[in-house]
């Protein structure tokens, strides 16, 4: 009897939640994949969350996002969803109100959180209205960035509601014209472009987890002239140092406004804030906000990982507090 029932066991596919069933405990559905530009970053975030999860003793199903997202999740009535999801759809309130309606408790930020966060603008805003320091930027029509510079260069323009760098273009003091890159057809990243002043210095960010602001890293990009997607995912495209090489007060004080945007925006669970520092001119130097990822990185060297293990927590234990902290109404 005892050898049908592992067979039994083995044959059983954990795609439709039974060995969770079986087995006891919380059952947790990973949402990875996606149709988004973000969708490699995803896969490798689900992958190594659903690992961890499972080396920590819960029943994990991976669910690779399609359009059948809710069907599929009102079939398997997980206990969890962990959203490992990242960019449009998996990070700009969609699927968080899909959950919402299925009354699944899950991961990270809530609709409103992660709407107004996704939108770069919206949110600089609400940062600005709570006191966090920001560069001066504009919205535009891609196509109204023509002949002439919407802003005394450098300036970036970037996609309103993008994440991982994608589409960022740094325009530099000596260039004449508008990048072309920004009206031609090879352009994905939607019409709507912000125009932000362009902030020289270090790339500092801090992550939250709950109502704590983690450890503040330097981002050090290897070989590239800003934080881009290459030195973000590729290996040995950034070095990232934690706690940073920097004064204590400013150290602080990144602390302190990270958790104020968190908490500004109505984030929950984990986020992160990024910031430029610019000490070229003075001691004090200017200290400016970017913005705020509520979908940040979740492999084991990603940047809020490694702010957990700087703060005493294992790859494993925090993903076991973003499982306990998950809830609907976030």
């Amino acid at each position: 009897m005892a050898r049908i029932a592992a067979q039994r066991i083995e044959q059983m596919s954990i795609a439709d939640g039974e060995l969770g069933v079986l087995m006891g405990g919380k059952h947790v559905a990973v949402l990875l994949g996606g149709f988004s530009s973000e969708r490699p970053v995803s896969l490798s975030s689900g992958k190594a969350c659903a690992d961890a999860l499972e080396a920590e003793g819960f029943q994990v199903t991976r669910i690779d996002v399609e359009r059948d997202v809710s069907a599929r999740l009102a079939d398997l009535k997980p206990d969890v969803v962990f959203n490992a999801l990242h960019g449009p759809f998996g990070e700009d309130g969609t699927i968080q109100g899909i959950l919402e309606y299925l009354q699944i408790p899950y991961t990270h930020s809530g609709v409103l959180a992660s709407a107004l966060a996704m939108d770069k603008s919206r949110a600089k805003k609400v940062a600005d209205g709570a006191g966090i320091p920001v560069a001066d930027s504009r919205v535009m029509n891609r196509f109204a960035i023509t002949g002439e510079h919407p802003m005394r260069p450098p300036y970036v323009v970037k996609p309103v509601r993008e994440g991982s760098s994608f589409g960022v273009v740094i325009v530099k003091e000596d260039q004449t014209h508008p990048p072309q890159v920004i009206t031609s057809s090879e352009w994905r990243y939607g019409d709507e472009v912000m125009v932000e002043r362009y902030i020289y210095g270090r790339e500092l960010t801090c992550g939250v987890m709950g109502d704590t602001a983690l450890g503040v890293t330097e981002i050090v990009p290897q070989g590239h002239s800003f934080y881009d997607y290459d030195s973000k995912y590729a290996d040995g495209g950034s070095k990232h140092v934690i706690p940073a090489r920097i004064s204590p007060n400013l150290y602080q004080k990144i602390q302190t406004l990270a958790l104020r945007a968190h908490q500004a925006i109505g984030c929950r669970g984990v986020s992160r804030s990024d910031f430029r520092y610019d000490d070229r001119f003075s001691e004090e130097g200017e200290l400016v906000w970017l913005e705020i990822n509520t979908q940040p990185g979740m492999t084991p060297t990603s940047l809020v990982p490694e702010m957990a293990a700087h703060a005493g927590y294992s790859f494993g234990e925090f993903l076991r507090w973003m499982v306990e902290d998950a809830s609907c109404l976030r």
